[in-house]
């Protein structure tokens, strides 16, 4: 997103009404500038706090693809006040989330998901290609913010981010296989 390689991880947190399970989304009203962000979901699967990279792996059991909806008009109001963006980033339905896949004998650091709009692709990434992977996130974060069984970690979103628009379909893809498909109305 042209900005500087952090050197750590920068998280937030979206509550729970944030996610959308199924059905399609709703633009919201108090927003003209509505950005897709597809990003790779791992779900938490045991309870940790103070987790070392070496033993991340043994804490989540299952990956989706998840979209970051960002209202960026409401976001940098926010950012010009010196505000946090929790209502730009965390509003109702805001994150929704595909078929999770246990993770079985996947290379976690070799996996490739896109984003198409309209059947076009819009974003395409690669977990090898992330800052810093999932061992990592799930270490970093686990110093500040204890994880407990059902949380979702977004793990960050590739180059392509862009904009929505009523009547858009969109749809991820993990590999080939498709995780996640809404409307948007």
């Amino acid at each position: 997103m042209k900005s500087e390689l952090p050197s750590e991880p920068v998280f937030f947190m979206k509550p729970e009404t944030a996610l959308l399970r199924e059905g399609d989304f709703y633009y919201p009203d108090f927003t003209a500038d509505l950005h897709h962000e597809i990003e790779l979901v791992v779900r938490i699967s045991k309870a940790g706090k103070h987790i070392s990279k070496a033993f991340a792996h043994k804490y989540f059991d299952a990956i989706t693809l998840g979209i970051d909806f960002t209202a960026r008009d409401i976001q940098e109001q926010c950012k010009k006040k010196g505000l946090p963006w929790e209502k730009a980033k965390a509003f109702d339905n805001s994150a929704p989330i595909g078929t999770f896949l246990e993770i079985g004998d996947k290379d976690l650091n070799n996996l490739t998901f896109s984003l198409q709009i309209n059947s076009e692709k819009r974003q395409e990434g690669n977990t090898g290609d992330m800052i810093f992977n999932i061992a990592e996130l799930i270490s970093y974060i686990s110093q500040y913010v204890s994880l407990k069984v059902g949380d979702l970690l977004f793990t960050g979103t590739p180059e392509g981010v862009g904009p929505v628009n009523k009547g858009d379909v969109i749809q991820g893809y993990l590999s080939d296989k498709k995780l996640i498909e809404f409307k948007i109305k």
